[in-house]
């Protein structure tokens, strides 16, 4: 007996060793993460948010831990005050069976063993450790509360400035929500305290609890029902957020019904928590039932039940006449929280008139017409320019650049050292972080050309970056990138490898301004700690100057510096003054913006986004700057005030870097896929979905096997309707629900003369325009295109059919898709075909020019006057053919100024032609 007790101080004593050791790494781990973060902001000039954010947390989740602790400690500590004494609950009765005076017995040794105050301090502690850690996420919520600024704008039903719904409202619901959850563990305790003790013991009747259960049991279920009015309360305020199917925020049921069905159980909530916190005298066991009984029966009857029947019975008869003020409602704040009600709607005529002259006028659009797509050049750059199996391209941007050729629409994607694809034997920690380190340069082609072969034209290649009419790049190391990039450890004795060069290799010495020093012991020791390696600790590679630099991936690295702010999926790098950039578009969004339908977010239900940041990303020295894009947001306005000097003015980005901002596609997507419904402004069209439209259709794929897609947005560089010059746009065309013949189309301009603009164009309702997938439609039922197609699949080669782009030129569509080959064995697509379609005319063609050539030569035959023939005696007409002739071949060789001069020379002799008709007709 006596063994088996020392066993039992010994086992218990090992549990508490071990269980201090693991709550002692806990904690070094939980500082040592908090030191090296400390650094780390330290070091990219970004200290004071590290501290804002990291007091906002510590703040709030000692005082949420205090306050909740307390209470229930406080709680659990009156309950064992003021509990009876287990002897005097459970008096001897001469009917008790043996098991009944055991299980008492019993029961006595239990409550008089326990060490009361220990445990509810224990208990207390736990249940506040675990509620404070549940709220820590809402730091931001909380901080934006306490610097909130107005809107200036209200909702339409209860007259509040809209900043209430999207500072202050969040705050009140996870506010009552804590208040809740304190209440429930409160009573946990509580009622484990009262039975433990014999103060609730429903199987000894009469007697089943105590005066002083009784009396702590009205106090807490008084402090329940007060929450539950104040829950009750703001759910007024939520009705703002509701959808029954025909209107997203409160509807007529809600404001008719709910409100005050609201008001009637927020009034009968609180008159109870004082008929219980009176009770506290009175110690009836039943009037917290009947309370209880009553409350929720109403909230049942009148909450749940009554609504529906009333939105059945009484709004649906005449569902169109009462909802319409709602809907106005929705449409309204939906277009004011997605940016809707800014997009300027100009008509688009759609005319059948594009001609040589125009295509000449619109010189620009034609030379930035896209052919190549993300994927296929992808590949394309992987085998002709990754060099080495350890770089990796993973991603394709599309952008603009002034060049020597003008202004040209290109397409660039950066060369990153991808460590995993180093050879097995080579993935050394010395080679992993400490030699290679950094990729380099980026390749950059025009959207349009392509050699003989059907390959990319590069205005920057090879390595180092050579550039043949692309921006010279003096520093092309790539340090920070998209890829999943592990810390490397720079300035120690051992030289990084800089690029292959012939059977030798260039090597460098990182020169930049990032990293965190690690040259000595102690931090050398915090950092193999934090990151696990203890080669850090151990290397013998690294020196006083050495330096890590950590968070390499430039998602990652914003993420950490403002996690408040939703990425952009696609990051873009961009050559600028010698130097490669990335720049990261931000948004501010939110779920608490009234009537606003959510439109993304599916996991959270965000109804409110802008485009409020630009981020900036030096590619070699990690540098990260954010720059204002749209000040004027509430979000971003109060995001300022948290952290002051955050952000910068747009004004103050560098110009260069300014040329190349572009209107982001994840919000184009979001605007474009609301704005099909939410065009219609008037109630009864909306309700009805007259005029809904959807994102056309088109065929992309391969082998043959085409397969219909959604049609993506896609950038070009084209002159918009009425407007003097061309310039960069993100464009969208639009179709009806349920047609495929266009019907508008959505642009979003880039240019900052005009950045942030969005303009739909719409058609004319009574004429038909060819939509993306009905040209698809008359290019398979080509027999000329889809028998060649057919032969190269048979001769062992894989035909990929490419994004349709549609092009407007000025009240014209021209339509224009790639078709590339690859081998059946290899990896290499080749740009073999254009194929264009104007009107009801299709052709395909070795190029675009060709193809233009070939397809206006036969608009000029279909437009030729009858009886006129190549062979007509007439000298005029002869010269007026020959000049024609040399304009196609000019256009066939991109020549465009060769191209324009034979169109000057063909005009006065149209024109002399007509003339002549004329007097003959005279």
């Amino acid at each position: 007996m006596h063994s088996g007790v020392k066993s039992g101080v010994r086992l218990r004593r090992y549990a508490i060793t071990a269980t201090a050791i693991i709550a002692g790494l806990i904690v070094v781990g939980r500082i040592t993460g908090i030191l090296v973060d400390w650094l780390w902001f330290s070091s990219i000039g970004y200290r004071g948010v590290f501290w804002t954010i990291l007091c906002a947390k510590a703040l709030l989740f000692a005082a949420v831990f205090a306050v909740s602790a307390g209470t229930i400690w406080l709680s659990g500590i009156l309950a064992h005050r003021y509990a009876q004494r287990v002897d005097v609950l459970r008096p001897a009765t001469p009917g008790r069976s043996g098991a009944t005076e055991v299980t008492d017995d019993l029961a006595e040794l239990v409550a008089s063993r326990i060490p009361w105050r220990a445990s509810i301090a224990c208990a207390a502690i736990i249940f506040g450790l675990v509620i404070a850690a549940s709220v820590i996420a809402n730091w931001d919520v909380a901080l934006r509360f306490l610097y909130q600024v107005p809107v200036g704008e209200r909702d339409p039903i209860f007259g509040r400035d809209i900043g209430f719904y999207l500072f202050s409202l969040p705050v009140y619901v996870a506010l009552k929500n804590w208040l809740l959850w304190l209440v429930f563990c409160s009573a946990i305790v509580t009622v484990a305290v009262y039975g433990l003790r014999g103060d609730i013991a429903p199987e000894r009747p009469p007697r089943t609890l105590s005066a002083a259960a009784i009396t702590h049991g009205s106090a807490l279920l008084g402090l329940f029902f007060a929450v539950m009015a104040w829950s009750w309360w703001l759910d007024r305020f939520l009705l703002l957020y509701g959808n029954n199917g025909v209107v997203v925020g409160a509807s007529y049921t809600d404001v008719h019904v709910q409100v005050p069905i609201l008001w009637m159980l927020a009034g009968l909530a609180a008159a109870s928590s004082v008929a219980l916190w009176l009770n506290m005298r009175r110690r009836s066991y039943r009037l917290p039932a009947a309370v209880a009984l009553l409350v929720s029966g109403c909230a049942l009857v009148f909450g749940v039940i009554y609504p529906p029947l009333f939105q059945r019975f009484y709004v649906k008869p005449s569902e169109l006449k009462l909802e319409a003020p709602y809907i106005a409602h929705n449409i309204a704040l939906t277009r004011q929280a997605y940016n809707l009600a800014q997009i300027a709607v100009k008509p688009f005529d759609a005319e059948p008139g594009l001609t040589l002259d125009l295509l000449r006028a619109n010189r620009a659009t034609i030379d930035n017409i896209r052919l190549w797509d993300v994927q296929p050049l992808m590949d394309t750059y992987a085998q002709l320019q990754e060099i080495r199996t350890y770089y990796k391209f993973f991603s394709v941007d599309i952008d603009r650049y002034q060049l020597d050729a003008g202004y040209r629409q290109v397409m660039l994607s950066a060369r990153e050292l991808e460590p995993a694809m180093l050879p097995p034997n080579a993935q050394t920690w010395v080679n992993l972080h400490l030699i290679f380190t950094h990729g380099i340069g980026v390749v950059m082609s025009p959207v349009t050309e392509k050699s003989t072969e059907g390959l990319p034209s590069f205005y920057l290649r090879d390595i180092p970056p050579v550039a043949n009419g692309g921006p010279v790049i003096r520093e092309p190391r790539l340090y920070f990138g998209e890829g999943r990039q592990n810390y490397v450890i720079v300035k120690g004795n051992v030289a990084e490898f800089d690029y292959p060069k012939g059977a030798d290799n260039a090597y460098t010495t990182y020169s930049g301004r990032d990293g965190v020093a690690i040259g000595g012991a102690v931090r050398r020791s915090l950092f193999a700690w934090q990151l696990g390696d203890p080669n850090i600790l151990l290397s013998g590679y690294l020196t006083d100057r050495s330096r890590i630099l950590l968070h390499r991936n430039i998602q990652e690295r914003v993420r950490r510096i403002a996690p408040f702010l939703t990425l952009d999926h696609d990051p873009y790098v961009v050559a600028s003054a010698g130097r490669l950039f990335w720049i990261q578009d931000a948004y501010t969004v939110s779920r608490w913006f009234p009537y606003s339908r959510p439109g993304f977010g599916d996991s959270d239900g965000a109804n409110y986004i802008r485009n409020a940041v630009k981020v900036v990303v030096d590619a070699y020295d990690g540098s990260v700057d954010f720059y204002l894009s749209d000040p004027a947001d509430p979000l971003v306005r109060t995001y300022e005030r948290i952290f002051p000097g955050l952000f910068k003015p747009l004004a103050a980005m560098p110009p260069e870097l300014r040329q190349h901002v572009r209107y982001p596609e994840d919000l184009f997507l979001i605007q474009a896929q609301l704005f099909r419904a939410y065009h219609m402004d008037a109630p009864e069209v909306f309700y009805n979905r007259e005029d809904l439209w959807q994102f056309p259709r088109e065929l992309a794929g391969m082998d043959g096997e085409n397969t219909a897609s959604t049609m993506p947005p896609y950038y070009t560089i084209m002159r918009l309707p009425g407007d003097a010059r061309a310039e960069f746009i993100l464009m969208l065309p639009m179709v009806p629900s349920q047609r495929e013949n266009m019907i508008a189309w959505l642009a979003a301009r880039c240019d900052p003369a005009g950045y942030g603009k969005l303009i739909v164009y719409t058609f004319p309702k009574d004429k038909l325009v060819y939509g993306p997938f009905q040209i698809e439609a008359r290019i398979q039922q080509n027999t000329e295109i889809s028998q060649q197609i057919s032969l190269w699949n048979q001769m062992g080669s894989r035909v990929i059919r490419g994004h349709l782009v549609v092009v407007p030129i000025e009240n014209s569509l021209l339509y224009v898709s790639p078709l590339y080959l690859r081998a059946a064995s290899g990896q290499l697509p080749e740009l073999k075909r254009v194929i264009a379609a104007y009107g009801d005319r299709v052709v395909m063609e070795d190029s675009l020019g060709d193809a233009l050539a070939a397809l206006f030569k036969q608009t000029a035959q279909a437009a030729s006057p009858a009886g006129a023939t190549p062979n007509a005696p007439n000298a005029r007409a002869r010269e007026a053919l020959a000049h024609y002739d040399h304009a196609i071949e000019r256009l066939k060789a991109g020549d465009w100024s060769g191209f324009g001069t034979e169109l000057d020379a063909l005009r006065p002799l149209l024109e002399a032609l007509g003339a002549d008709r004329s007097d003959a007709r005279k």
